[in-house]
């Protein structure tokens, strides 16, 4: 009778663990007939019948599914076999536009502009755009009157040369180009920096940190907006990669051993901006460069008239420079006047 008993012991287990394997794998029909079969395989006292149900159970799910089941994929194999029924497509940033599916379930949704039209950017959003105040006085200059500002002073014009022999062909779109790439790097340096030491100290950064990145995102957006005018060259992107390294380290530099200077260089440099977005407008009205019509970046970033030509943006653009050498010098002056930066109000949302 023991005897007797091991064996149904036995039965039900192998019954059960057959069910639990196969049965689930397949649709509700299949698992009912599994169900029944084993049922009456227990029931029978006969060991085989729920192993050889599992066996054909699985096969049906084989058959009826090809080599793999969709529950039975891996999570990137599902997203890679729902990826490939999405419909392709374009979105405003030149790469292709396709829905996602994630197993994170992040919703994602359609923005849309104040007329109603569908927004195509991704690498900015309406709230964040906003239309430049062009009335800021061009002539502004910080005269240089301590050693440190004479460094900083004499740093820009040293930098100024090499650039003016390397586009002495009058070639502004490039030229706009290779400015931003060197001209986007400060405002994350330091940004970069002022978040380490707001962690550092357990302090608050008085908006500072907002302020930097959001100069480095602007003059970033100024750079998506040339390339739409002007391809770089071969040459000209190593150029960039050389010129960005050594400046983004030696800024860093500069900024950890004397934020006054770093910020005044930048004030500086971006008088020198003005400069040259100021002779480029002198080329366009003589018609050396043609006053092509705007990019679609450009409108939408800065609220410009469907009809915006290049003239419109190059003034926007060196009204956002004007914008970031009044920040710039404001920050090394308070350094200069024995102050944190967190002391002052950051002016975010100056443009």
């Amino acid at each position: 009778m023991m005897s007797t008993m091991g064996r149904g012991g036995a039965r039900m287990a192998v019954a059960a663990l057959a069910l639990r394997n196969f049965s689930s794998a397949t649709s509700g029909g299949a698992g009912a007939v599994a169900r029944q079969a084993a049922s009456a395989g227990i029931a029978s006292g006969g060991v085989q019948a729920p192993i050889a149900v599992g066996v054909w159970v699985r096969g049906m799910a084989t058959a009826t599914s090809g080599d793999r089941t969709f529950a039975t994929m891996t999570l990137a194999e599902q997203e890679q076999q729902e990826e490939k029924k999405q419909p392709g497509g374009m979105n405003g940033d030149g790469n292709e536009d396709k829905e996602i599916v994630s197993y994170w379930d992040i919703p994602t949704r359609k923005i849309r502009k104040e007329d109603g039209t569908e927004w195509k950017w991704n690498s900015f959003m309406p709230w964040e755009t906003y239309k430049a105040d062009t009335s800021i006085d061009l002539k502004k200059h910080h005269k240089p009157s301590t050693m440190i500002d004479k460094i900083a002073y004499w740093t820009v014009k040293s930098l100024r040369w090499p650039t003016d022999l390397f586009f002495q062909q009058r070639r502004y779109g490039c030229r706009a180009m290779m400015l931003e790439t060197v001209a986007a790097v400060p405002g994350m340096v330091g940004g970069m920096l002022l978040h380490c030491k707001s962690l550092r100290r357990f302090e608050h950064s008085g908006g500072w940190i907002r302020t930097l990145l959001e100069e480095a995102e602007n003059e970033r957006m100024h750079l998506m907006t040339f390339m739409e005018v002007a391809q770089p060259k071969w040459y000209e992107r190593a150029l960039v990669i050389t010129v960005q390294g050594i400046f983004f380290n030696a800024y860093f530099l500069g900024y950890v051993i004397s934020p006054k200077f770093a910020h005044r260089m930048v004030g500086y440099l971006e008088e020198e901006a003005i400069h040259s977005y100021t002779e480029f407008l002198k080329e366009l009205d003589k018609g050396n460069i043609e006053n092509v019509p705007a990019p679609a970046i450009a409108i939408d970033y800065w609220r410009l008239p469907a009809d915006a030509t290049l003239k419109d943006v190059v003034e926007v653009v060196r009204a956002d420079e004007a914008h970031h050498r009044d920040v710039n010098h404001l920050a090394s002056d308070i350094h200069y006047q024995g102050h944190e930066l967190r002391d002052t109000p950051a002016p975010l949302g100056y443009h």
